[in-house]
């Protein structure tokens, strides 16, 4: 019997393709014919590291078949849902999509005497599965549904490896037999850690897994603040940090605050979740204030060292909110480069895998360059924001030549300030003391 997924964006793309590779046969869905057809022809929408080759591997091997109709579900033993379910004005999960798409295979569905597994991946507010159960039995009262919440906690730039290599599956469900298909979904991953659960557990541990870890990079964010005050190393501070096993190193890299498709948006929606509930969450939101704030408090910080000079151009070195993906939702960068332009501040950018992104974002607002020397030629700071490998291995001094002034700021602690030092560069980074070369509001000349 065959799988369904219905979505292709990043989960359902990546899980689909991933289930293929396990050996299921799988079948996804979507409804944008143009973008089915190019999956077919093996070209994928995103980028994502290794996710397509597995693609191409997967349709030769017609383990994965991508279709726009939707009669696919009738037949089908499992349908794993994984559209998305982005924040509303409110915070609120716009869930519109994902009803529909239950709707849809309940009316779609027949009847092979054996039950029909429906699998949420989508992320879903808590109690959403019960609702689904609900549906299903007012739709089609003649059919026999499992509802099994699945979430996923794959890293955008690594999603392949993750699934492919869990640290924990959550698998919520209410009955042995979903807990069987689950089990047979996911045995050949020989995962030590399926956690099985309830569908409300399940469903909370999702956005309590996200809001922790967007809770620590606000922290470490507020300490990267002190320390530029006290004149303290944040770099070593979260090392010392990290060496307490209560503790550990992960998620505690200063920085220009959380972006991307799941951090912000599942904070808000656990806070309207709250707000509905009225449970008090006074932490979660500190952290939401506090990662707002901190890309107009980066926006400052340029514009601070721009004050006096004439017509400023600042360089930008990564525009997605992350490295190995080419996702700009909810990115750094956006507030950022807004509140620059709105200074009247010029902006030459360049991104490895995003411009295109920021093209239909920004438009001819900002001047897309193709490698990192064009956004820094005659620039008057050049701004790291992304944590691209690229940028890691830069010649500074060619750097250093292409700038109108040279003044780096890395929000990525990529550079050590020694070095950029002796290069001659006024170099800011995040947590640690600045190095100021010359003054700010003349031009540099020669290198």
């Amino acid at each position: 019997m065959k799988k369904v997924v219905i979505g292709t964006g990043y989960v359902g793309l990546v899980a689909g393709t991933c289930f293929a590779e396990l050996g299921h046969k799988v079948v996804c869905i979507d409804q944008d014919r143009d973008k089915i057809d190019a999956l077919n022809k093996g070209m994928i929408p995103i980028y994502e590291p290794s996710l397509e080759e597995l693609v191409r591997k997967n349709l030769v091997s017609g383990h994965l078949q991508f279709m726009d109709d939707k009669q696919a579900v009738a037949s089908a033993d499992g349908v794993i849902i994984a559209v998305g379910t982005p924040s509303q004005a409110d915070g609120e999960a716009d869930l519109r999509a994902f009803y529909k798409a239950v709707e849809e295979v309940a009316t779609i569905s027949q009847d092979n005497g054996a039950p029909k597994y429906i699998v949420i991946k989508s992320t879903v507010p808590v109690g959403t599965a019960n609702q689904v159960k609900q549906m299903l039995r007012s739709i089609r009262p003649d059919l026999h549904f499992e509802v099994i919440s699945n979430p996923e906690f794959l890293r955008e730039g690594s999603a392949v490896l993750d699934f492919m290599n869990p640290d924990r599956v959550v698998i919520g469900c209410s009955s042995h037999t979903a807990k069987e298909f689950a089990e047979r979904l996911y045995r050949p991953l020989d995962c030590q850690d399926i956690v099985f659960t309830d569908n409300t557990t399940a469903e909370l541990s999702k956005y309590a897994s996200n809001c922790y870890l967007a809770k620590r990079v606000a922290f470490v964010n507020e300490m990267a603040n002190a320390a530029e005050q006290f004149g303290a190393d944040i770099t070593q501070v979260t090392k010392i940090m990290g060496l307490d096993q209560r503790i550990g190193g992960r998620y505690l890299s200063a920085g220009p605050g959380y972006g991307g498709s799941c951090f912000p948006k599942d904070v808000s929606a656990l806070l309207h979740m709250a707000q509905q509930n009225n449970i008090e969450m006074s932490i979660l939101e500190a952290v939401h204030y506090s990662n707002a704030n901190r890309k107009q408090h980066i926006a400052e910080k340029v514009l601070q060292q721009l004050k006096g000079i004439a017509d400023p151009i600042v360089g930008v070195l990564g525009l997605a909110f992350k490295a190995n993906t080419d996702d700009m939702r909810d990115s750094p960068s956006i507030d950022i480069v807004k509140r620059l332009l709105a200074a009247g501040i010029s902006i030459k950018a360049y991104d490895p895998a995003a411009n295109g992104k920021a093209m239909q974002l920004f438009g001819d607002t900002i001047s897309l360059m193709s490698d990192s020397y064009e956004a820094a030629f005659n620039a008057d700071v050049l701004l790291i924001i992304t944590e691209w490998s690229e940028f890691k291995s830069l010649d500074m001094l060619q750097i250093k030549k292409a700038m109108r002034l040279p003044c780096v700021i890395d929000l990525r602690n990529i550079y050590v300030p020694e070095e950029m030092q002796e290069l001659g560069f006024s170099y800011i980074s995040i947590g640690r003391s600045p190095i100021m070369i010359g003054g700010h509001h003349a031009r540099a000349t020669g290198s």
